[in-house]
Formats: structure tokens, C-alpha cells, sequence
């Protein structure tokens, strides 16, 4: 089941996306998609549904963050054995966590802005983890019976804040307003049966920049969801990403970053695409 939001910012409703690919209303059944659709229970009751009974949802409205209502962003660095080859970093031996704030959030397709002194923007596609039940010290056995469902996330960050002007505090550079873009869809467990089969990659202006898999992954998303589960409680709603292949802007030789026009196109099997345009603030 792929869960969504469509609409104006500020205005979506909720919808889910059938088997051709058209997105179905689900107003009619439900406010939002919300940490309390996320639960197990709710996701039976969706996932009984005829799709072609809804109200079919004409055109191509914009898209939101599939869901609402989450309480924490947690974001994990130098997760690709390749990534942090190239960012000249030791592999970890525990994962890397830092923090994005929830009012970077952004629709899938939505433009991002330049934040004021930005200089070094680049750009990371990762693989997000959606908790479905409140989990804490839970064991790497039963972590992704806590996971509602996975989703493509950019985590676009601004390298001079984080490394240069951050002293130590990544998150510096990570939460600006629109640079955590989420979405098409919140794809449900079922139907990503091994999240550490998935392909995903990124293209600039239509270059291709990243190319990954998750089986590349030093931390699993069983490994991740524990470990954060450990540090903090994870709520329902709550969204681990779970870092980002090699090919950024930073590890190039020499390094290449983003410009005011430049285009984003990104994607993970079975989790959809994004396209994002870089924007001056205004």
C-alpha cells in the first residue's frame, strides 16, 4: 500500500496510490494520515480496501510529506562504506546520529531555497524508515516489526555549516527550511519485504551523481531501529534516514556543489522519485 497526501501546502488530504499508478481520495475515511494510521490495526483496515471504490483524484496535484504528525527526525551519517571513503572519514563502529528539525520537511517535488549565506550546497539520497509503534531498547530480532513502512528522502545540506562552521554539530547544516524533502508515497512493510534490496540513486541537472544499494548499508535498518531505540523512544510517526551512498557533491574531485536553477531527480526502487529545483530565497 502506498499512503500519500495531496494538495496545496498547509491543505493536503489524504490518498493512497492504486495499482495504475492514479492517486485514490481517502477524505472520505480519513482526516490525514497520521501516526494513528500508521499502527498496525489502521494499516489492516487501509489495506483491506478496494482502491477502485475511492474517489479518484483528477490531474496532478502537487504532493506532501505523505504523512503528518511527526515528532522527530533522526538522520544517520557515513552509513555507505563507499560515502565514507570518499568523505576521507573512518567507518564507524557505531552509527553517526544527528538531528534535522521537522520544519526543514518539504513536499517531494517542492523547490528548495537557498538558505541566507549558503555557499557549499549539496545534494543525498537515503532511504527513510517509518516507525509504526512506539519502540524503545527494543532487540535487532524484532526492530522492523516496529516500522510502519519506508520512504525516498534528500537530505540536502549545506557542507560549509556542517563541516566548516559547525563545530562538530552536522545538524547545523542539515535543517534549513525545505531541505528535508519526503514523499511521493510511504510505502507500507508488506510490500518491502528486505529493506536492504533496494537501488537508488540521484541525478544533477540530469547527470547521474549517486548510484547505491542499501545492501551496502555498515548499519541495517533492523541494526539502526534498535540502536536508536536504544538512545531515545521512537514514536509512531517518527522517521530514521538512514544515510546516503557515494557521489555527493563534496566527495568529487574537485568538489562539484549545487547552483541557483539546478535540478534534483532522485529515486529507490519500489519508493517512487523526486524532483526538486534550487531556488533563491526571495
Amino acid at each position: 500500500m502506498k499512503l500519500l497526501r495531496y494538495g496545496p501546502k498547509g491543505q493536503e488530504k489524504p490518498g493512497l496510490l492504486d495499482a495504475g499508478g492514479q492517486i485514490r481520495d481517502l477524505s472520505g475515511l480519513l482526516d490525514d494520515i497520521t501516526p494513528r494510521t500508521l499502527g498496525a490495526a489502521a494499516r489492516d483496515v487501509l489495506r483491506a480496501l478496494d482502491p477502485a471504490r475511492l474517489p479518484l483524484v483528477p490531474g496532478t496535484p502537487r504532493l506532501g510529506v505523505p504523512w503528518s504528525g511527526i515528532s522527530k527526525i533522526v538522520a544517520i551519517g557515513l552509513n555507505y562504506h563507499d560515502h565514507a571513503l570518499e568523505a576521507k572519514l573512518p567507518v564507524p563502529a557505531e552509527p553517526v546520529m544527528f538531528a534535522k528539525w521537522l520544519s526543514c520537511l518539504n513536499g517531494p517535488d517542492d523547490d528548495v531555497v537557498e538558505p541566507l549565506e549558503a555557499s557549499k550546497l549539496d545534494w543525498e539520497v537515503e532511504l527513510g524508515i517509518v516507525i509504526g509503534a512506539e519502540a524503545s531498547n527494543v532487540s535487532e530480532a524484532q526492530a522492523l516489526d516496529y516500522v510502519a513502512g519506508y520512504c525516498l528522502a534528500n537530505d540536502v545540506t549545506d557542507r560549509a555549516f556542517q563541516m566548516e562552521r559547525s563545530g562538530g554539530q552536522w545538524s547545523k547544516g542539515k535543517g534549513f527550511d525545505t531541505f528535508g524533502p519526503v514523499g511521493p508515497y510511504l510505502v507500507t512493510r508488506d510490500e518491502i519485504p528486505d529493506p536492504q534490496q533496494l537501488a537508488l540513486w540521484l541525478d544533477v541537472n540530469g547527470e547521474r551523481m549517486q548510484t547505491g544499494h542499501t545492501s551496502r548499508m555498515i548499519f541495517s535498518c533492523a541494526q539502526l531501529v534498535s540502536y536508536c531505540s536504544r538512545m531515545m523512544t521512537l514514536l509512531p510517526g517518527d522517521l530514521i534516514i538512514t544515510g546516503t551512498p557515494p557521489g555527493v557533491g563534496m566527495g568529487k574531485q574537485p568538489p562539484r556543489f549545487l547552483h541557483t536553477g539546478d535540478v534534483m531527480t532522485l529515486g529507490i526502487d519500489h519508493l517512487g522519485q523526486q524532483r526538486q529545483r534550487l531556488v533563491a530565497r526571495r
